[in-house]
């Protein structure tokens, strides 16, 4: 058993497709999650392939949605799939430290947070964070989808800016991308 070979991100991007089209035709999880994995990646540490930068929503589970196993993936849950200085730290770590070469902001259809963005809902001492940070990325958009894009392109250019990532880096540097995951059926399409 090895850790996950380094892989640039066209890799690292072709291997989550892939992984989607598998995820696509599952009634069940196959990837391996047995106690041997667990014991070794224990001892041997995590060399995820993909950083993937998504919604606290329950419905979207990176893991499923991309058919990966124990140490493939490092993963940052926030609502609103936001970007602060917490994530940032933990994109940094990853890229940094581990190797990772891909980051994906993933949004997803019917966002919670995005819908509260979009309407007047601020309740809660801290869910004005969310909102006013997802506000600022969908302007006055009113159309659900568009506006759930419209978010994760300003967390992609968030990331690029902050960890000054180049929009086309080399093909071994860090790519950073946007995604959108419909809920209607786990199909997860890459947005420009």
């Amino acid at each position: 058993m090895e850790l996950n070979e380094p892989m640039n991100a066209a890799q690292a991007l072709a291997r989550l497709e892939r992984g989607n089209r598998v995820y696509l035709r599952a009634n069940r999880s196959t990837v391996d999650i047995s106690p041997e994995v667990r014991f070794h990646s224990a001892l041997n540490g995590q060399a995820p392939y993909a950083v993937i930068v998504t919604c606290s929503d329950s419905r979207v589970i990176p893991e499923n949605i991309f058919s990966a196993g124990i140490g493939e993936l490092f993963v940052i849950r926030v609502a609103g799939n936001v970007i602060a200085e917490h994530q940032l730290g933990s994109i940094e770590y990853a890229t940094r430290h581990l190797g990772t070469r891909l980051v994906v902001v993933l949004g997803h259809t019917h966002c919670g947070a995005v819908d509260a963005a979009m309407g007047d809902d601020e309740e809660g001492l801290y869910i004005g964070s969310l909102v006013k940070e997802i506000r600022e990325a969908i302007g006055d958009e009113k159309d659900d989808y568009q506006a759930s894009i419209l978010n994760v392109r300003h967390s992609v250019q968030k990331i690029r800016d902050a960890l000054k990532i180049p929009a086309s880096p080399e093909p071994d540097e860090v790519h950073v991308v946007g995604a959108i995951c419909h809920l209607e059926d786990g199909k997860v399409e890459q947005i420009p």
